[in-house]
């Protein structure tokens, strides 16, 4: 595609240049055969290619490309002033509201508004004020400032569209594995919490149970309550995989204290410091790693002694999880080897709440896990994705309103320059008050998109002053420059069309936009002396209104209809992201869920049945034999953990 973009490049500096060499062929200085008018042909000529090669840069560097066009106008506009068109400066300055943020938009507005005004001021002779060049000046650079702004906004939302489905289209792709991943660490905390403190259990028993009979009958007991435990997660595990309905935030910190007490049964001293509100995905994260140290240190320091800490400190939770080195009597191994998932689990769990995990060995010969990880005892921030149409118009609608408003008041300037000395210094009060009109007139239309019926209504309401100031005014021709503040109507009319909520009526408005605009354009030029050269007609008056409202009617109706069509367009674009979030979303709920579906059947064939084999054998005393069962079951969950762990083949 660098062709293209060559192209895009290119043309629109051609195309200016190709016009700007035509118009000086046709009617350039250098026609009077003047050594001075060539020159100054030369100099425009110089000024276009630096123009052209400026606006070739455009997109790369905007700031430079206004920065050297804004030298260009200045040399052209001294050497042909009537006659250098002068595009370039609009089309950088385009360019800049386009790419660059809003700061720089507003400070390249007031460099080159600046720099126009002061040129016209030195190419007028420093003895009069070109105000009506000044007034056209601002409206033509902000305008085009306002449209770049427009179209910077519209990259930016479809950017950030694009990146929401991208990243949607990523979630749905890695939906199974995230999902296993989840899995296989809730089988893990399962498997570890609960067959292993069986097997440790057990194995004590075994060891010590020819000079302490005892704990043949504890161990019995532990291994029958500990696989009904066992059952019960299992089974809740898989009624969640087969039916993951949500359920309420509730507090976790119960849940930790019964996990604590349940390793407190193994006759280890477990000291606890837990806030009382622990809920939602960190509350889960900060379970699933408490019972995964937990179970570290029954399996490889059984005896030592063991803090559980969680404490919030700057808007985070820090979790520790500490125990001693293993008692001597007790570090011979208990012969069990993980499944490699301890540590990698709490890691995953720990950053999948934003928060990072640690765990090593301690001064002391001990072993300690700690992490830092967001608290979630505030509100959270919602993170839906919503259109913020306020910052989208920073500059938009203000620069129409500005537009609506100058607009007129160049055509009164203008008037006002055919008038002699003293009648220019008499209407001075009528040109003020045409100024203060137009600006009420034009003001509304700053809120043209947040409440596009209060925006034409105030609208509406201001033009109704105009036949006061007309048969006020020492201004004639004042209805001629009011039907041209009509701009505003126009603006308002169509913002109504395509900034109205759905479903509301908004073509009664259309109809009263007519009527009122035809009244109080007839009726100025009724107070003015336009309409007849003798007194105000009103009978005149009246009869014109009809024909007058009709053909507004007319014309407000085509730009409603173009407004409603943009808001179909724009309303289209975003059904389509959403349909295609949407599909995304459903799309990965379905992985997930295949997944989950999967996963329950294997468990509830490779792993229940062994646990309630499990509480057989306790129930009828078979010490060995449970022995034997929790390791086997321990076996079949590893392995099931480890073909989890890998990724299932295309």
């Amino acid at each position: 595609m660098p062709e293209t973009e060559t192209v895009r490049r290119w043309l629109l500096p051609a195309l200016l240049a190709a016009a700007q060499l035509a118009w000086l062929a046709i009617a350039g200085p250098w026609r009077d055969g003047d050594p001075r008018a060539v020159v100054a042909a030369g100099a425009v000529g110089c000024a276009l290619a630096v123009e052209t090669a400026a606006l070739g840069r455009r997109r790369q560097a905007p700031v430079s490309a206004l920065a050297w066009s804004v030298g260009a106008m200045a040399v052209g506009l001294v050497a042909w002033q009537d006659g250098y068109f002068a595009l370039g400066a609009m089309v950088s300055l385009y360019s800049v509201a386009v790419r660059c943020p809003l700061p720089v938009t507003l400070r390249a507005v007031a460099a080159v508004v600046g720099a126009e005004w002061l040129l016209s001021f030195a190419l007028a002779g420093f003895r009069t004020v070109p105000v009506a060049e000044w007034a056209v000046a601002a409206l033509l650079y902000v305008l085009c400032a306002g449209l770049g702004e427009a179209r910077r906004k519209w990259h930016a939302r479809r950017l950030t569209a694009a990146r929401r489905l991208a990243g949607a289209e990523e979630g749905r792709r890695n939906a199974a594995e995230n999902e296993r991943q989840r899995l296989a660490r809730e089988l893990h905390d399962v498997s570890a919490h609960h067959l292993t403190s069986v097997v440790v259990t057990v194995d004590t028993a075994l060891r010590l149970g020819g000079t302490r009979p005892e704990l043949t009958a504890e161990a019995l007991e532990f291994a029958e309550r500990t696989g009904l435990e066992t059952q019960a997660s299992l089974q809740r595990l898989v009624g969640l995989m087969r039916d993951p309905e949500p359920r309420e935030a509730a507090s976790l910190t119960g849940r930790i204290q019964e996990l604590v007490a349940g390793f407190g049964r193994l006759g280890r001293p477990i000291a606890t410091e837990l806030p009382p509100d622990l809920t939602g995905p960190v509350g889960e994260a900060v379970h699933g790693i408490v019972r995964e140290a937990l179970t570290n240190a029954v399996r490889y320091a059984p005896g030592a002694a063991v803090r559980v800490s969680v404490r919030r400190a700057a808007g985070r939770l820090l979790l520790s999880v500490t125990n001693g080195p293993a008692e001597a009597r007790a570090s011979r191994t208990t012969g069990i080897t993980g499944a490699g998932l301890g540590i990698k689990g709490m890691e995953q769990r720990a950053a999948a709440v934003g928060g990072e995990l640690d765990a090593g060995p301690t001064a002391e010969g001990g072993w300690r896990v700690e992490a830092v990880l967001p608290d979630a005892g505030g509100a959270q921030p919602a993170h839906g994705w919503q259109r913020d149409v306020l910052r989208e118009q920073l500059l938009v609608d203000p620069a129409l309103a500005f537009t609506a408003a100058v607009l007129p008041v160049f055509f009164v300037l203008v008037g006002a320059e055919d008038l002699s000395r003293q009648a220019r210094h008499a209407a001075i009060p009528g040109i003020v008050l045409a100024s203060v009109l137009f600006a009420l007139h034009g003001l509304p239309l700053v809120w043209r998109r947040r409440a596009p019926r209060a925006a034409l209504l105030a609208v509406l309401a201001s033009s109704l002053l105009w036949p006061v100031a007309a048969a006020r005014a020492p201004l004639s021709q004042l209805s001629a420059y009011f039907v041209v503040g009509l701009v505003a109507e126009c603006l308002a009319v169509n913002a109504l069309g395509a900034y109205s909520h759905r479903g509301a009526r908004t073509w009664p408005w259309v109809i009263a936009a007519g009527t009122v605009s035809a009244c109080a354009v007839i009726t100025t030029a009724a107070a003015d002396g336009e309409l007849t050269a003798e007194e105000p007609s009103w009978l005149l008056a009246t009869v014109l209104i009809v024909p007058s409202g009709m053909l507004a009617c007319a014309g407000f109706a085509l730009l409603w209809g173009a407004g409603l069509l943009v808001r179909r367009r724009r309303l289209r674009v975003l059904a389509r992201d959403d349909f295609a979030l949407a599909s995304s979303a459903w799309q990965a709920d379905r992985s997930a869920g295949a997944e989950r579906e999967l996963l329950a059947g294997q468990l509830s064939d490779a792993v229940l049945h062994r646990t309630a084999r499990l509480v057989e054998l306790a129930r009828a005393g078979r010490l060995d034999e449970v022995a034997a069962e929790a390791r086997s079951t321990l076996a079949a969950m590893r392995a099931l953990l480890h073909g989890l762990d890998r990724p299932p083949r295309a």
